[in-house]
């Protein structure tokens, strides 16, 4: 390996390294407890390296939330490989963005701003599309009926994401119900949605 690969290996490394210790240290403390200097410290370098890799926490959030929308858009994906009929894909894919979302607790609070103070990270990042056309071509699969399909399409596709990203809201913020309840709302309300899509 030549030196060019080495410094560019060696700068990849520290990048990750920045984001793995801001995770780490939500994970332990929460949102409101990063800063640079804490994760200067968990890496053992000084704050103004870790400015040289991002140019403020804001930047840091905006990358972990990419890389969230990245693990969700695979795990969604998966999820839908793993089944044939479109109504089944679309359960599947339902409950795998539920399962992120207590896997990954702490980058969904991130992604989705649940009970926290984030900054401006409404910045459309082409991750978060992958992840809505993942759900919205499998809708798109299930209408028969000869109507606006794209408006049909929204319409399903933020009737699921309301009542799922609710119930998980719920969760996250407060403990809502046992695991079993939660789990037949959910089913229930796929199943639900699914049946009106050509209502």
């Amino acid at each position: 390996m030549g030196s060019k690969e080495r410094i560019q290996r060696q700068k990849e490394d520290t990048r990750k390294n920045i984001l793995g210790a801001a995770l780490h240290i939500v994970k332990q403390e929460g949102w409101n407890a990063l800063s640079m200097r804490k994760i200067a410290d968990v890496i053992e370098y000084t704050a103004p390296i870790i400015y040289e890799y991002f140019s403020n926490k804001e930047g840091i959030l905006i990358e972990l939330t990419r890389q969230g929308y990245i693990k969700l858009g695979a795990k969604i994906k998966a999820a839908k490989e793993k089944e044939t009929g479109t109504a089944a894909k679309l359960e599947a894919m339902w409950i795998a963005y539920w399962n992120f979302a207590f896997e990954e607790k702490e980058l969904y609070q991130l992604m989705f701003g649940v009970d926290m103070n984030c900054c401006e990270l409404n910045k459309i990042l082409p991750e978060a599309e992958y992840t809505t056309k993942l759900f919205n071509d499998e809708i798109e699969k299930l209408i028969t009926k000869d109507t606006h399909q794209e408006n049909v399409v929204c319409l399903k596709y933020y009737t699921f994401w309301s009542i799922i990203h609710g119930l998980i809201s719920i969760n996250l913020v407060q403990k809502g119900t046992n695991e079993e309840i939660n789990q037949q709302i959910l089913i229930g309300a796929i199943k639900a949605i699914i049946a009106t899509i050509n209502d």
